[in-house]
């Protein structure tokens, strides 16, 4: 307990500072946007790209992994398509909800795994994210766009061009052909890296919307609460169902538990769905959070 609290508070600690630098104004409104942009699209793909190149990507334990994931997402979607038939959520409401559920805050994630595993369980986390991130962004886009006819173009082209995939994809590659990475690249790659999860946890701060959290309290405690709590112990029985290795298995539940991604609020306004909502359920989420993981992780792990 006291080892995930010293991993935890630095991680909540700069989130906390984000908020505070956006309310006061520090250093400028126009730094966040930037500095997201700059993280999302070469910071934080450098980290993924380095972290999967060295990842035992050919490893035969991957497929029960990957087995796991999938698991735990279809068993959740199922049940998110039973909640929508009995209260009639529209797509706009609908879409939200099942990011609330099923999208998580790789930044927290990557940075609690880096402090309590170090490097191995970095690369094993990559490769979770590896499957994890273009499944939940088809679900997500398949959830806001279920009420209306969208091509296969369109609902597959947003996920080919979101660089988060395409670095794990490119890392994914260089690991199973053991391309490695000369002539200092692993350096430079390790710089960029290194100066992706404080900036996003940062930026993840100055992200939250305070006054959104104060509205609609009663479907974003229920989502929240399944989020952060029944999402884990969802993990926990597949894995051991599944009789995952046991880094596998905590790295399952680290990655179920935590609260849902700032991105999806983008995803959200950019297809039309209920911003409000979703805007509260990432706030929300990622204050519980700092609760609720140590509790999650120390009785689960």
């Amino acid at each position: 307990m006291s080892t995930l609290f010293l991993t935890l508070w630095p991680l909540f600690a700069l989130i906390l500072a984000g908020l505070g630098f956006r309310r006061s104004g520090f250093p400028g409104e126009g730094f966040w946007p930037a500095a997201e942009k700059l993280n999302y699209f070469v910071l934080f793909p450098a980290l993924l790209f380095s972290s999967l190149a060295n990842a035992p990507v050919a490893d035969p334990s991957i497929l029960k992994l990957a087995g796991a994931i999938f698991s735990v997402l279809a068993a959740a979607s199922l049940m998110l398509l039973a909640l929508r038939r009995l209260f009639a959520w529209p797509a706009a409401r609908y879409g939200p909800i099942v990011q609330g559920i099923t999208r998580f805050n790789t930044y927290l994630g990557l940075a609690l795994v880096a402090g309590i595993f170090g490097p191995d369980g970095l690369a094993r986390a990559a490769v979770i994210l590896a499957v994890m991130v273009p499944t939940v962004n088809v679900l997500s886009v398949i959830a806001l766009t279920s009420e209306r006819h969208t091509s296969a173009r369109e609902l597959v082209m947003p996920v080919l061009r979101n660089p988060l995939i395409l670095a794990c994809l490119a890392g994914a590659i260089v690991a199973f052909f053991g391309l490695g990475l000369p002539f200092g690249i692993d350096r430079l790659l390790g710089l960029l890296a290194a100066a992706s999860l404080p900036l996003g946890l940062l930026c993840v701060g100055a992200a939250l919307k305070l006054k959104a959290a104060r509205a609609e309290t009663g479907i974003l405690a229920a989502n929240s609460a399944a989020r952060l709590i029944a999402m884990p112990l969802l993990a926990y029985a597949i894995a051991g169902l599944l009789a995952l290795p046991p880094l596998d298995g905590t790295l399952l539940v680290i990655f179920f538990a935590l609260p849902t991604a700032p991105t999806a609020y983008v995803l959200t306004t950019q297809l039309k769905g209920d911003a409000t909502l979703m805007a509260g359920l990432v706030t929300l989420q990622t204050l519980l959070a700092a609760a609720s993981l140590p509790l999650v992780l120390a009785v689960l792990i």
